[in-house]
């Protein structure tokens, strides 16, 4: 009666039966194959780079305070701005209107302060006409008083127009506004050239079409849809990685941008690659080959 193999036998591959160093010499050699594969593999997904948030860049700091990065407060600013005020009246907060370019509402800066000093004209205190009968010392005490009144009311005007104490939509939508007037074509034709035509193009017999006038800013170019989605996208992120992992409906949102802004950022990649458009667009919201390579899945 023939014995039965022994299990260790049976796990060892053909031919290394009875060569015991070989076979742990071949173990070995996949064990590190094995590893070398995992560092390769994160190599590569460390140059690819995060496909949801890219690198951090200036401008997309700014997309959370939805303030340009020239427009921060310095403690200088405010230092000149307390030396200003009177000493009775409270110094400017940081979260101060008067030291912003962009304001929310859709307000700017020239519409505060005219509405601000149209406010305290009509405000002022009335003179008496009868000079004899007036009292100087009440006439300035109410001089005084509509003085600080009217500095507490800017105060509190500024700070409500402030997009420092604005919420995350109305964030976004001055978002929106600043990324279209940042990379919107009808500021952006002046000073970045396009792609250069192709050969096939420049040889061509088939009249060239003249494009249609552009009537209004542009919002539909590709490189306004994705800088609107890379700022929808933060949010989201930001949302989802905080305290709300659970939210499947917020996870599924996220998803559905970060694709669509791969569709976009593949169609332009083919179009617009190695133009100044493309660059401006990957340097300004630092954007890797992760977020159009590969796939992309939200864990």
């Amino acid at each position: 009666m023939a014995s039965r193999p022994s299990p260790e036998s049976q796990r060892k591959p053909r031919g290394f039966s009875e060569d015991s160093y070989a076979y742990q010499h071949a173990r070995q050699r996949a064990a590190a194959n094995v590893a070398r594969k995992g560092e390769l593999q994160e190599q590569r997904a460390a140059a690819l780079g995060d496909p949801i948030r890219g690198v951090t860049t200036p401008f997309v700091e700014s997309l959370g305070s939805a303030l340009p990065p020239q427009a921060t407060t310095t403690d200088e600013e405010l230092a000149n701005a307390k030396s200003k005020s009177s000493p009775e009246q409270p110094s400017p907060s940081p979260a101060f209107a008067a030291d912003e370019d962009h304001l929310n509402y859709y307000l700017t800066k020239p519409e505060l302060e005219e509405s601000l000093e149209y406010s305290r004209i009509l405000s002022e205190p009335l003179v008496s006409v009868e000079r004899e009968n007036a009292d100087p010392v009440k006439e300035a005490t109410a001089a005084k008083t509509h003085e600080v009144e009217h500095h507490n009311a800017y105060e509190a005007v500024s700070r409500i127009v402030s997009l420092a104490n604005a919420n995350n939509k109305e964030r976004t939508r001055s978002n929106v506004q600043r990324i279209i007037d940042t990379f919107g074509r009808h500021n952006t034709d002046s000073h970045l050239k396009p792609k250069a035509p192709s050969l096939q193009s420049m040889y061509s017999t088939v009249a060239e079409q003249r494009p249609t006038p552009r009537a209004g800013p542009d919002t539909g170019s590709s490189e306004v849809q994705i800088g609107i989605l890379t700022a929808k996208i933060r949010v989201l992120a930001d949302r989802y990685e905080g305290t709300n992992r659970h939210d499947k409906v917020n996870k599924r949102n996220l998803r559905l941008l970060l694709h669509r802004r791969q569709k976009l950022l593949k169609y332009m990649h083919k179009k617009e690659r190695g133009s100044q458009r493309w660059h401006h667009m990957i340097e300004k919201l630092g954007l890797t080959e992760a977020t159009w390579k590969g796939q992309i899945a939200v864990a």
